[in-house]
């Protein structure tokens, strides 16, 4: 398993504008139709890494805990499907309805999006504001896979709340880790 850390895209840049398929309701969407009232969470993640599955079920929770705040989420997967079958719309399409996903999963096939916000690895983590600026890029927490360390979300969680109750954004943003992203 081969450990990328994410890159330090520059706070305030704004969120692309995209509209992909969403592999749950095989609708399309864009930005604008899934961002939240107090801000958007955008992650990177795929099907079958490692790091990702590790970092799941606190994903999860963070989504229950904060879509009824108003925080929009949206997963991504920009994987080449051709080098990572697994990570094709169907499987995620699978993957998203095992796991009981309750926000959009969509495909950037073409990985455009992965390279404006020049995503690295899975799982990788944008939060951003009201006006679409990024204010947070960086890791879940201290958890990796194997490493003893109890899996608790801290680094997000700290992220998104000072983003829903305006408080200051910590200078100290750790990037995130995981397993590359299979470019074309």
């Amino acid at each position: 398993m081969s450990k990328t850390p994410s890159n330090r895209l520059p706070l305030k840049t704004k969120a692309p504008q995209f509209r992909l398929k969403d592999t749950n309701s095989n609708f399309h969407y864009s930005f604008e139709d899934l961002k939240g009232k107090k801000g958007t969470l955008v992650i990177f993640t795929s099907n079958d890494c490692p790091y990702v599955i590790h970092a799941l079920p606190e994903i999860l929770m963070i989504s229950g805990d904060y879509k009824v705040q108003g925080l929009g989420i949206i997963a991504i997967n920009s994987n080449d499907a051709v080098k990572q079958p697994q990570d094709s719309a169907k499987m995620m399409a699978e993957f998203a309805f095992k796991h009981n996903f309750d926000f959009p999963y969509l495909y950037d096939e073409s990985q455009e999006v992965a390279k404006a916000l020049d995503v690295a690895c899975t799982p990788d983590f944008y939060l951003f504001d009201t006006e679409e600026k990024l204010v947070y890029r960086g890791q879940l927490d201290d958890s990796r896979p194997s490493n003893g360390i109890t899996l608790s979300g801290s680094d997000l969680r700290n992220a998104i709340d000072a983003l829903i109750y305006n408080r200051s954004f910590s200078e100290m943003q750790k990037p995130s880790s995981g397993c590359p992203i299979k470019w074309k």
